[in-house]
């Protein structure tokens, strides 16, 4: 099959520090290839793939100084898509709405996946417009706030099956990773780690949006001795912060539309402490693969009770439900069902006005 994967040019494919969302399109790209697809990237300069690379920019913008205006390089990527559209089967975008009056007017098929929120006001009559714009969402509860759209499936996130490596031993430290903004709540964690008296290793970045809320909150409450402060860190890295941590605490304060660090940390056997918000009951068994709370009370009682669950049965999860081999063979099935639905339009077609 001839696939396009377009990708966002924030951050390279797979981005060099954090990137959730590239890294995603990264590891179904190269799954994709591995199975045999020829696939063509749209992605920045830098990234690195076994597909066709179709550079928009030369590296991702977020590295480059001189990008001022971002949206006017993804309206130009969408442009060059648009144009190549009838090399393809099938155009996989996950750019959200930039496209939409291109792929509206292309013969190609295409489905869009949506990796952020939905509950923006100002989505609801974007929506209301291109309703028939094929979407996929990447939890059922993403799906929410825009229920009536064209959803064609929900896919879970999926990750190398041999990128982390499986600890049967448990760490003594609990371990914090990602962003540090209001949402992520970072200083809910260093509170838990402080009710239940251990170590607590933070590696996150802070966008320069939430720099100001990193210096005023964040900053006065990381001097602390329990605290060891990293910063951000590359894919490389992750896999002994998170394996080797007695539990990864998620205490978000937001509606995440999946979360892959729980899947992360459950690759190598690590369990989650997860605030209950979002998306994270589908992603979590409670229990199981870790336990969700309401509260920080109720976190600092959960870290207590980890000792009970079990490491292999984290990876086991892991293992069945969030592999990007399952991911891709997902993905692919909606490919083709788009695949088939354009052909049977066409034939309808044919047949009511043969030219």
């Amino acid at each position: 099959m001839k696939i396009a994967q377009i990708a966002p040019l924030y951050e390279s494919v797979p981005p060099k520090y954090y990137g959730g969302t590239e890294r995603v399109i990264s590891y179904l790209t190269e799954e994709l290839v591995l199975s045999g697809h020829d696939v063509t990237l749209f992605a920045s300069g830098d990234s690195v793939t076994n597909a066709r690379l179709c550079p928009i920019t030369h590296r991702a913008l977020r590295l480059d100084t001189h990008s001022i205006d971002p949206v006017a390089d993804h309206i130009f990527m969408a442009e060059q898509v648009f144009k190549k559209a009838r090399e393809f089967e099938i155009i996989h975008s996950h750019i959200d709405y930039i496209p939409y009056p291109l792929y509206r007017r292309m013969k190609t098929p295409h489905v869009t996946t949506l990796h952020g929120r939905l509950d923006i006001p100002n989505l609801h009559n974007l929506y209301q417009e291109y309703d028939d714009i094929p979407l996929v969402s990447i939890s059922n509860y993403q799906r929410l706030p825009l229920s009536w759209v064209n959803w064609t499936a929900t896919v879970y996130h999926g990750l190398p099956h041999d990128l982390y490596e499986y600890r049967e031993k448990k760490g003594e430290y609990l371990a914090f990773i990602g962003r540090i903004s209001p949402e992520k709540r970072v200083d809910f964690a260093i509170e838990i780690a402080r009710k239940v008296d251990m170590p607590l290793k933070i590696a996150a970045k802070v966008d320069k949006v939430d720099k100001d809320y990193f210096e005023t909150v964040i900053l006065p409450l990381l001097d602390q001795p329990f605290i060891e402060y990293i910063g951000e860190i590359g894919e490389a890295q992750k896999n002994d912060f998170l394996g080797n941590a007695y539990a990864l605490l998620f205490p978000i304060d937001w509606p995440e539309p999946f979360g892959l660090v729980m899947i992360e940390a459950m690759a190598c056997g690590t369990p989650v402490i997860a605030r209950l918000h979002g998306a994270v009951p589908e992603v979590m068994e409670q229990g199981i693969t870790g336990f969700i709370v309401k509260d920080i009370e109720g976190a600092a009682q959960a870290v207590k009770e980890v000792s009970t669950l079990s490491r292999q049965r984290c990876r086991e999860v892991f293992e069945e439900k969030f592999t990007a081999q399952r991911m891709a063979k997902n993905y692919l099935e909606v490919y083709e069902k788009l695949i088939d639905r354009k052909k049977t339009y066409r034939n309808i077609r044919f047949h009511r006005d043969p030219v």
